[in-house]
């Protein structure tokens, strides 16, 4: 696998629903590998409170409101829960304009038989974004990672691929290496952003797995 990505080491990333377990433990593990991380939330108050939850970590953690947060981080990744993605991305247009925005939100409804893929207008969530965001370059990413191991201090590497899609190549590439920056973890291209709705919908799949097996169960791509 080529491993002729950007350095990455010295970017800022922001995460906007920061105080949910997915957005914290993506926080976190970013901050393990030395990023400065603004968590951010529509409570300032509670952004606070789960940025203090990580302190003393390689890179510093603060907490605010989720316009501050995709006003000054580099990266913005977007982890808010699905039935609120739309009007958040719509509200952070303007400070959002020009940055690499990395969706990592699934839609899904829960029923008696489990997870399933809720129907997108765009076609996934990550193509909502794109159709909100017209002036930023958005990625799909971090979709299958388990927020339990994310969160475990007992877990040093987390064993799972990541795939990225989009179709900015410089922009994959940057979200590829901040992918590699997470302990075990590799940053691999998916594909456009028009396939995001599968990548998507797999996490239906793996909840599954995980409620069968009783895992925190990840991807690996073979042959690459």
């Amino acid at each position: 696998m080529s491993t002729d990505l950007p350095d990455v080491s010295g970017i800022s990333v922001g995460i906007l629903g920061g105080t949910g377990d997915q957005g914290k433990g993506l926080a976190r593990r970013f901050a393990i590998a030395g990023h400065t991380v603004l968590i951010g939330s529509r409570n300032e108050e509670r952004a606070r409170e789960a940025a203090g939850s990580l302190s003393g970590l390689a890179g510093p953690v603060r907490g605010a409101g989720n316009a501050a947060v995709a006003a000054e981080a580099d990266v913005v990744v977007v982890a808010v829960p699905w039935d609120g993605h739309r009007a958040t991305l719509e509200s952070l247009r303007a400070e959002l304009d020009g940055k690499i925005v990395v969706d990592c939100v699934n839609p899904l409804g829960f029923d008696k038989q489990g997870a399933y893929a809720l129907p997108v207008e765009e076609g996934s969530a990550a193509q909502q974004a794109a159709a909100v965001l017209t002036g930023s370059r958005v990625v799909g990413a971090f979709h299958h990672v388990s927020a339990v191991l994310l969160l475990d201090p007992e877990v040093d590497e987390v064993d799972l691929d990541v795939l990225v899609l989009g179709d900015d190549r410089e922009a994959t590439d940057t979200v590829q290496a901040l992918a590699n920056r997470i302990a075990g973890v590799r940053g691999v291209y998916g594909g456009r952003l028009r396939n995001a709705h599968q990548v998507e919908a797999l996490t239906a799949n793996l909840i599954s797995i995980n409620r069968r097996y009783k895992a925190h169960a990840g991807f690996r791509v073979t042959d690459v």
